[in-house]
């Protein structure tokens, strides 16, 4: 298999340069050059495997033979066996044909640890078999830095740097980026937005000079291998519904979103041949998703904290993949549109392209009183309490199902104990952290906070870099 830009101008690559390339030296966005199918007889065959093998079989096309298929095999085996839940994912029925699919078991509590551990070990295989080390730069609104710090900490062939929003991710989120001791982790704090974040490390990687010095790359969703990887929990959760309820057919997904890279994996799924009736895309009170699902216009806004903050973007850089499609797959027609939006502030689509996406997509948003209320109406239902982001994604199903015989599947994306202020002011209760976390509250940090300068950051990296000196 190749992948292409989003952008047509890139050369086409494997999926072993697509891990360690991360963006593509146009600015673009890499993609399947087509979708790899899967069968419905083998889909069927999904149900009852445990998460690994199913993974295996799901990644393995992507992969291309560039990995072989025992090393992928321990690839995955490794991946998952940090999970607390033998499931890794499980699926919770809570009545109304309804389902929870819980994805904070693994080391740090949130649904980015279903990609990011699988990450850290193939960048590890690839790497050992090239005898060549990368620097990974990355930008976090909260819990993928964590996830990638954890997946990479320790590693000698990997070099991570992690940029974050200063004071605007909650206090767990950050001490499991800070706390982190190994040599080879470094944190830095700017003073602005996500969205400032994710533009430095766009610039740094469009810097091809200090790029190639470094050899650059990435773990937010922007890497392919992210996107991949997350396609396997849509099958996984299909297929365990389908048990629960002893029924077939198709199913939805409510998914609190962000940059858009979450619920793009599991449109990759339903292209792959999964049936999915709808994807209900829940926002916060930064709403861009849902005014463009709505009137197929993108504009920006100003970026307001909320209690959800991984939510807290405007700009969703995996967007462009779906806009890829959108644009049926013209990669010049797609580097004019985001062009037009990094000039603008906005772009709009054909009604063509917005019919092609209301086919599928429906967006939701709510504030965060709207949020607690969710969060304690499900508490009073059920006893399950869910976080904000897990909540707005429920909240955003309830709003926008278009058929209640169709099992819907919301994505419970983080532990409620990461954000336990906001869970308490909803219940009464307060979350906490489990037994392996204790002791994170008190360890110490590990933190550089920056301007939002592009020079500054530049010359920080540059000056902490082990490779490249």
């Amino acid at each position: 298999m190749k992948y292409i830009s989003t952008r047509g101008k890139a050369e086409a690559l494997g999926f072993d340069d697509v891990l360690l390339s991360g963006l593509a030296r146009d600015g673009g966005l890499y993609v399947p050059d087509a979708w790899p199918k899967v069968s419905q007889a083998e889909i069927a065959e999904f149900s009852g495997l445990p998460y690994a093998e199913l993974a295996l079989r799901v990644i393995r096309p992507f992969v291309g033979g560039t990995i072989d298929d025992g090393a992928l095999a321990g690839i995955i085996d490794e991946a998952y066996s940090r999970f607390d839940s033998p499931d890794v994912a499980p699926v919770k029925d809570i009545g109304n044909n309804e389902y929870l699919m819980e994805m904070f078991h693994g080391p740090t509590l949130a649904f980015k640890d279903m990609a990011m551990q699988f990450l850290g070990p193939v960048f590890d295989h690839v790497l050992k078999t090239r005898g060549e080390t990368v620097t990974i730069i990355g930008a976090t609104s909260g819990d993928t830095g964590s996830a990638a710090i954890e997946a990479c900490r320790g590693r000698d062939a990997i070099e991570i740097f992690m940029l974050h929003p200063h004071g605007r991710v909650s206090d767990v989120q950050r001490r499991q980026m800070t706390t982190v001791s190994d040599a080879n982790v470094h944190n830095i704090a700017i003073e602005g937005t996500f969205d400032d974040c994710q533009d430095l490390v766009k610039a740094m990687f469009n810097d091809e000079p200090l790029r190639d010095r470094l050899r650059f790359s990435a773990v937010n969703s922007i890497n392919w291998a992210r996107i991949m990887a997350q396609t396997v929990y849509y099958f996984f959760a299909a297929s365990k519904v389908h048990a629960l309820g002893e029924t077939k057919g198709p199913v939805s997904f409510a998914v609190p979103t962000g940059n858009f890279g979450n619920v793009f994996a599991g449109y990759g799924a339903s292209r792959m041949g999964l049936d999915v009736d709808q994807f209900v895309v829940g926002s916060n009170s930064n709403d861009i998703l849902t005014r463009f699902f709505e009137s197929g216009s993108m504009a920006l806004g100003e970026v307001h904290p909320t209690i959800s903050p991984s939510m807290d973007i405007q700009i969703s850089s995996n967007f462009e993949r779906l806009l890829f499609d959108l644009l049926d797959r013209d990669g010049d027609r797609v580097r004019a549109v985001m062009e037009e939006f990094r000039e603008t502030g906005k772009f709009s689509v054909a009604n063509k392209a917005l019919e092609t996406a209301q086919a599928l997509f429906y967006g939701a948003c709510f504030d965060d009183g709207a949020t607690k209320q969710t969060i304690r109406e499900v508490y009073e239902a059920t006893g399950e309490l869910l976080d904000p982001h897990s909540a707005v994604g429920l909240a955003a199903a309830r709003a926008q199902r278009r058929d209640s015989r169709v099992p819907m599947i919301a994505l419970a994306t983080a532990h409620p104990a990461k954000f336990p202020d906001a869970v308490q002011d909803a219940t009464g209760v307060r979350p906490t952290l489990p037994d392996r976390m204790a002791g994170l509250m008190e360890g110490e940090e590990r933190c550089d906070v920056l301007a939002n300068d592009f020079e500054a950051v530049r010359a920080y990296v540059s000056d902490h870099a082990r490779s490249g000196q």
